[in-house]
């Protein structure tokens, strides 16, 4: 193999990462902006996890083919691509806003058109990392990615609810805007090489629908790569519990905005912190402990969140579950990074995503419904639960919200847990070998 197709540098990575930090950021801000005025329109959690849930749909839609266009179209384009949706989509959220228009189910189409393109656009920088990073530094590129997001965790929702009072909505979405287009900016200075298409990506050329499936025959084909998936489907549980934190937050703070900041930045400052300590550590030797330690300690942070009652809990246990986030996060990226042939990495993860649309965004439909009409009236004075956890709990606003939280995040540490009794997840590394790199 020819020397010069082997990624050698983080340099290209590092670009792009750049321009993502500005467009993340600029996002997130906009995303906590959004959820206080869809609070402050409907006072229910139920919007605000309907927001997500038709953000996650098209994914589900999308994965059927994306994994195709992924490994045969440019990447660079579609990355660019998603950028241009984005930015399209702000817009026309903040000539609603201005014109007295906007409505929550504008929010739910332009979430839609944002997830589906922002899909495309993942999934095209996440199949060319194999390409554009030595193998030695998938769990610190993981690392950098953890940055950005929990970096952005913490100067976004800061930022947002100061500047909330100040230039409101309409300012918000310009500042995003902006940073679209820095991040499209990035991505036109660097050249993002496509995969070589050897036997078993081209196995199947001429056949639409083998192309289409080869994804999941790949996945299935290799019951270490099922029982990861497998795994993955636990995300249902996370996404009932991590959907109601944010009104959870409002209910019990008297709407307090502020509060909501400083609990989403202490998650952020603690991933970033984390992210950090992983990027200079380089991540444990056995990649699957800290993939499932990892999360378990994350929700056991999540559970804390839920018991609190004090703004100062919150955010300590916020805090101490953004610090592991990093962990697992970088070391289950690293196992499908190091796993899945680079040449048909675009449809194996279109196919691990399709597989995770079926069921994850059950969480994200089911959450709100769950608050609204089944904890929330069972823990409020007089309700069905309140005599046996009111004590724990407490009563009132929010605290239906506190117990769903707690319980769904209990689940998945004994999932992650529990884990370690299947030979095929647990032995992931030693069973499957990893995969070298070539690019055209």
């Amino acid at each position: 193999m020819n020397s010069q197709h082997r990624p050698n540098s983080l340099r290209t990575f590092t670009i792009i990462w750049i321009g993502q930090v500005a467009s993340i950021l600029g996002s997130r801000m906009t995303n906590f902006a959004v959820i206080i005025w869809a609070w402050q329109l409907t006072g229910e959690a139920t919007p605000l996890s309907l927001l997500a849930f038709f953000t996650q749909i098209p994914i589900l839609i999308a994965a059927a083919f994306a994994g195709v266009i992924i490994d045969h179209w440019n990447r660079k384009l579609m990355m660019i691509l998603g950028d241009v949706m984005a930015g399209l989509s702000t817009v026309i959220i903040l000539v609603l806003f201005l014109t007295g228009n906007l409505a929550i189910w504008h929010l739910y189409l332009t979430g839609a058109v944002n997830g589906l393109f922002g899909y495309l656009q993942s999934l095209a920088f996440s199949a060319s990392q194999a390409l554009i990073v030595p193998k030695q530094h998938y769990v610190r590129v993981g690392a950098m990615g953890s940055m950005k997001t929990f970096g952005s965790g913490v100067l976004a929702p800061a930022l947002a609810g100061v500047l909330y009072y100040i230039i409101g909505l309409s300012g918000i979405l310009v500042i995003d805007l902006v940073t679209f287009l820095i991040a499209i900016g990035t991505l036109t200075l660097v050249q993002i090489p496509q995969p070589k298409q050897n036997e078993v990506s081209q196995a199947s050329t001429g056949k639409r629908w083998q192309q289409l499936t080869l994804g999941f025959r790949y996945l299935f084909n290799r019951p270490s790569l099922i029982a990861l998936q497998l795994f993955a489907l636990s995300y249902i549980f996370v996404d009932t519990a991590s959907e109601v934190v944010a009104p959870m937050i409002l209910a019990r703070s008297g709407n307090n905005t502020a509060v909501l900041g400083s609990v989403q930045g202490a998650v952020g400052l603690g991933g970033l912190i984390g992210a950090i300590l992983l990027s200079l550590w380089g991540g444990p030797k056995h990649r699957i402990d800290g993939l499932l330690i990892g999360r378990a300690l994350v929700f056991g942070g999540e559970m804390f969140l839920g018991l609190g009652r004090l703004p100062s809990i919150w955010m300590g246990a916020n805090f101490g579950a953004g610090l592991f986030k990093p962990l697992a996060n970088s070391c289950e990226s690293a196992l499908w990074l190091s796993k899945v042939d680079p040449n048909v990495q675009g449809r194996v993860f279109a196919a691990s995503s399709f597989l995770e649309g079926i069921i994850s965004p059950l969480g994200l439909l089911i959450a709100g419904p769950l608050a609204d009409y089944v904890f929330e009236p069972a823990m409020m004075p007089g309700g069905s639960l309140a005599p046996i956890l009111g004590s724990v709990f407490g009563t009132g606003a929010g605290s239906g919200m506190a117990l769903q939280l707690t319980l769904f995040s209990f689940v998945v540490v004994l999932i992650c847990l529990g884990s370690y009794a299947f030979p095929a997840l647990r032995d992931i590394e030693d069973i499957l070998p990893d995969h070298d790199v070539e690019a055209k």
